[in-house]
């Protein structure tokens, strides 16, 4: 995140993600603005004016530092003192710092009309990691204090659910029935990395699809999950299956939720995690090195699915929770080259050593999951 002098920037995130502790550590200097502390929430609710009066005091080298306000959503009316302050005490500049716009585009608030640079903040990803250990990740998942505090899990998932995670939807989402939500979540957790059927979980949470459908909107719109919709370059779209796959933001909160233990590495619901882990390194790799390319997955309708297209279907990812890859496994795979024979087929997996296997002229990288993330942050896959 490195900012020209003068610049803005949003900076969005998922609770709990490191935000505040990353940016306290990049500007130890600069006038941080905590709304989630009480006085502070209390004095710019009463005195909205009052952040003009601080910058106005100023020196000229105070003012070369960006101003940070974290939990920015809660207080949205200060951006208009903050896009008053750009634009008449130059090189004043803000890093805005939240877990979600909703409120804010909903409330129709200024979001400074192009004037603040977009980043989202990740979990933990792979180069923050000394190694992975998919059992201690599909336990705590990445969010920094539960991923290194694995004896009090438990506890920080209990608190991240339910004091956070219900009663913030709740109160930023205006959501009235809480026991629909909360029912919601139970399904969702239980069907997220596969196809959403909307009316299937309706059923069975008593509301209708409509609802179910704004439900994971709102998820999305606070940064705790992503759709991820199939890949239509294609003739034969009649073939293909059309609803989207969503996927929870981290995967040990995922799993907690569906009360999920993780006692071994194998098995169907350890190959969902590994998919989902896998997902998560993507999403962070796109964001955090501000690539613009689209992700998608791809599923016909007699069954042949590929986890991952990049690219516009230049590179095809497939996952699988094995160290020994069957032949039967690429099916999927051979199945999208044979539709778009220029696209690269990947096969990440839990072999030992990269190797390529060759069926009918088709190759297929078969890439150990650490070298896979390894050359994926080096910038040698995408």
């Amino acid at each position: 995140m490195n900012l020209p002098q003068g610049q803005s920037a949003f900076l969005w995130g998922a609770r709990k993600t490191g935000k505040s502790t990353f940016l306290k550590q990049r500007h130890p200097d600069s006038l941080f603005i905590d709304f989630l502390d009480s006085e502070t929430f209390y004095q710019y609710t009463q005195k909205p004016y009052l952040l003009r009066e601080i910058v106005e005091a100023f020196s000229d080298e105070a003012r070369r530092r960006p101003i940070i306000i974290d939990e920015v959503q809660k207080i949205p009316q200060i951006l208009n003192d903050v896009h008053w302050l750009i634009e008449n005490k130059k090189p004043a500049s803000f890093i805005l710092c939240g877990s979600s716009a909703r409120q804010m585009r909903h409330q129709g608030v200024n979001l400074l009309g192009g004037r603040a640079w977009r980043y989202v903040f990740c979990p933990l990803a792979f180069p923050e990691l000394q190694h992975v250990d998919l059992h201690h990740i599909f336990k705590t998942g990445l969010l920094p204090i539960h991923y290194l505090d694995p004896q009090n899990i438990k506890m920080h998932m209990r608190a991240y659910v339910q004091d956070y995670l219900a009663q913030e939807v709740q109160q930023m989402s205006l959501i009235r029935n809480m026991r629909a939500f909360l029912k919601f979540l139970d399904l969702m957790v239980l069907c997220h990395t596969e196809v959403i059927n909307y009316s299937n979980i309706a059923r069975d949470t008593a509301v209708d699809a409509k609802t179910i459908k704004g439900y994971f909107e709102i998820l999305e719109d606070m940064l705790l999950g992503s759709f991820l919709y199939p890949f239509f370059k294609s003739t034969k779209r009649d073939h293909l299956v059309a609803h989207p796959k969503f996927y929870f933001f981290d995967v040990g909160i995922a799993n907690f939720i569906a009360r999920q233990k993780v006692s071994e590495i194998r098995g169907t619901e350890a190959g969902k995690m590994l998919e989902h882990y896998l997902f998560m390194e993507l999403y962070a790799h796109k964001h955090l090195n501000l690539l613009d390319h689209a992700m998608h997955y791809w599923r016909t309708k007699t069954g042949h699915e590929v986890d991952f297209i990049l690219n516009e279907g230049q590179l095809a990812i497939e996952c699988k929770l094995s160290d020994s890859i069957k032949k039967r496994e690429l099916s999927g795979l051979i199945a999208f080259k044979r539709d778009f024979p220029d696209a690269q087929l990947l096969l990440v997996c839990l072999e030992s050593s990269i190797r390529i296997i060759t069926i009918d002229t088709i190759k297929i990288k078969v890439y150990p999951l650490r070298y896979f993330l390894k050359d994926l942050w080096s910038g040698h896959i995408i």
